[in-house]
């Protein structure tokens, strides 16, 4: 057998070094490159994760806690809640009704026919006239103004009595308030007439300077809205009510179309019952306002003053308003009301006309 030579080893040149070295830096360099590349990248899915979580912390607590709210509220309870806040809000108390003077005084039909009849020497035995009570029982009819939704007449008839509820006509506001009526027993037009000053008039509310042939056009229009009322109150109509042609027209206009007028008193100055005798009427009118005043104390305080009347008189009749305190003084008092027959408006009474 023949040995081999153990080979040479291999020398490398000078230009292979530098070739190698060359080689080297490049590798270092991608490998610095990415090992940059991967920290930039673990970098920025770190801090997304941590600002991720930093949004939820913050949103998390108060959007679910809003979905949560929104979930369980109850349309309707908050439909009515704010409704009984607008009712309620002292800074809207004219939204309803004007405000004057006359709504705080009573009125006491005898009184006036005394004073009326003292200047007419020759009819002094007519002063002594009485207002025929078919029963024992003084009667009470309580007039509730300004409706115009079923959440409103519902807890009007949950008080558990007679209450006479006056409808505001249809509006863009209120568009239900006529169908709302319709199956009610008994209820009254609750009729927009020109105030003194009022800033919040009803749609097409009649004014002083109206012509018949208008006047007669929106008595025909609320009797096809309340085929069934027989008695309208006047909304406001401090102005109206004291002018003499425009109740003449609207009397007229009324009687034509088989309607009564049933005289709210916003003014002490009101013609309403002169226009009632030449038109053959009887004259129906409140003997006291409730509600002046949100106050649960003052309510009942009018309330009883309405008695007191009844009980001297025969009979009263006192105006409110939807408002929750009223309903619930209304609902509160029965033991006040023990001693009366509670009625509606078309059970009264009436003065006897002279």
């Amino acid at each position: 057998m023949t040995k081999r030579k153990p080979r040479k080893p291999k020398t490398t040149t000078p230009r292979q070094k530098r070739n190698y070295k060359k080689d080297n830096s490049k590798i270092k360099i991608i490998n610095l490159v990415l090992f940059i590349l991967i920290i930039t990248l673990v970098t920025s899915i770190l801090s997304y994760f941590f600002l991720l979580k930093n949004t939820e912390n913050k949103n998390t607590p108060t959007q679910t806690k809003k979905a949560e709210i929104k979930k369980d509220i109850d349309l309707n309870n908050y439909a009515n809640e704010k409704l009984n806040k607008y009712f309620m809000d002292e800074s809207n108390k004219l939204k309803f009704e004007e405000y004057t003077d006359e709504f705080d005084k009573e009125y006491h039909p005898k009184q006036e026919e005394k004073k009326e009849e003292e200047t007419k020497i020759e009819k002094k035995e007519e002063i002594k006239k009485d207002i025929p009570i078919i029963s024992k029982k003084p009667k009470l009819a309580i007039v509730i103004d300004d409706v115009t939704t079923r959440r409103q007449v519902k807890d009007i008839l949950n008080v558990g009595y007679k209450i006479t509820i006056s409808f505001l006509p249809p509006t863009r506001q209120h568009k239900d308030s006529a169908i709302i009526a319709q199956n009610l027993p008994f209820y009254m037009i609750h009729f927009p007439l020109q105030a003194q000053t009022f800033k919040f008039a009803e749609e097409k509310t009649l004014k002083v300077g109206d012509s018949y042939e208008k006047i007669e056009k929106r008595v025909i229009q609320l009797k096809k809205w309340y085929p069934n009322a027989i008695y309208t109150n006047n909304h406001t109509g401090s102005k109206f009510t004291e002018d003499n042609v425009s109740m003449d027209y609207l009397f007229k206009a009324l009687k034509k179309h088989n309607l009564i007028f049933v005289d709210s008193r916003t003014t002490a100055k009101t013609v309403a019952k002169k226009y009632a005798k030449k038109y053959d009427m009887p004259y129906i009118a409140r003997n006291i306002f409730i509600d002046n005043q949100k106050d649960f104390s003052y309510i009942q305080n009018q309330l009883k003053k309405a008695i007191n009347i009844a009980k001297k008189n025969g009979y009263s009749m006192a105006i409110g308003h939807p408002y929750d305190i009223t309903i619930q003084v209304l609902s509160q008092s029965k033991h006040l009301l023990k001693d009366l027959e509670l009625i509606y408006v078309n059970e009264l009474p009436y003065l006897k006309k002279d």
